[in-house]
């Protein structure tokens, strides 16, 4: 059975990469370590998966309802409030993807 999944993820990220990489390119000396440092770090959030970005969203909707994602029930009733257009089958396999991430 196929099921589609209404979680879309957006990406700015390579945006952010190549004006930090433009921004690098053309500093001065002393701004150099620190646009290094931001390439590295947008290197790393490019580097994310899709299930890792919605694990993440699930992760910021948990915590601030104050819901642990091994309790299922709570942490999909949760996530259904957050983005009340899901579905209780996408809003599962959210809490699942998330509990995922967090275990590896």
């Amino acid at each position: 059975m196929f099921r589609r999944q209404s979680v879309l993820v957006l990406r700015d990220a390579p945006e952010i990469l190549q004006a930090v990489r433009a921004a690098l390119a053309d500093a001065e000396p002393h701004e150099r370590a620190g646009l290094g440092r931001a390439l590295t770090l947008v290197e790393a959030q490019c580097a994310r998966t899709d299930g890792e970005l919605r694990g993440r969203w699930v992760d910021g909707v948990l915590g601030a309802a104050g819901v642990d994602v091994e309790d299922q029930v709570k942490a999909v009733a949760a996530v259904r409030r957050a983005a009340a257009d899901l579905g209780l089958s996408q809003a599962v396999d959210l809490v699942r993807e998330a509990r995922e991430h967090a275990s590896a």
